[in-house]
């Protein structure tokens, strides 16, 4: 996989995406945090529905993250650390999607995962880190983010 160019607007990178999304099992082992595979799945689908839907995840932009945070996050290639907070809305311990049944909740991400990648800036709202985004930081955003989670899973 190319660090610098994956977007999910790809269809070859998503595809490549979302067979590693198949292959995760719910006793899939992870490599850090606390996240089960199953509140993964959720995570990763209320993250994409927030950004397409609007629904209030609250605000960590300032000048700091829209600017520097977001240019080493999207686009310097590095990995995204781990161990970072995620927002309340989206941690399936707090205010996020309770995981109901695993091949469900996959069903619903990989749903979408195909919708957020035909979206463009014009079609989703601020992220409540980086700020607005382009397109192309949106589905590099995307795709970063599956990964990162997806890495956690050893995947």
């Amino acid at each position: 996989m190319a660090a610098t160019q994956s977007l999910l607007s790809d269809g070859t990178e998503r595809q490549r995406l979302c067979e590693r999304l198949k292959a995760l099992t719910s006793a899939s082992p992870r490599q850090w945090g606390k996240m089960t595979p199953h509140q993964m799945l959720c995570h990763l689908n209320d993250s994409y529905a927030a950004m397409m839907d609007g629904r209030p995840l609250g605000s960590r932009a300032n000048l700091f993250n829209r600017t520097l945070v977001r240019w080493i996050a999207i686009h310097s290639g590095m990995q995204w650390p781990k161990g970072v907070k995620t927002m309340p809305a989206v941690d399936q311990e707090q205010g996020g999607t309770p995981p109901v049944a695993f091949e469900i909740d996959r069903a619903a991400l990989l749903a979408s995962i195909e919708q957020f990648a035909a979206k463009t800036d014009r079609d989703l709202h601020a992220h409540p880190i980086f700020g607005p985004l382009t397109t192309w930081e949106w589905q590099r955003w995307g795709w970063l983010h599956a990964d990162h989670h997806l890495r956690q899973f050893g995947l």
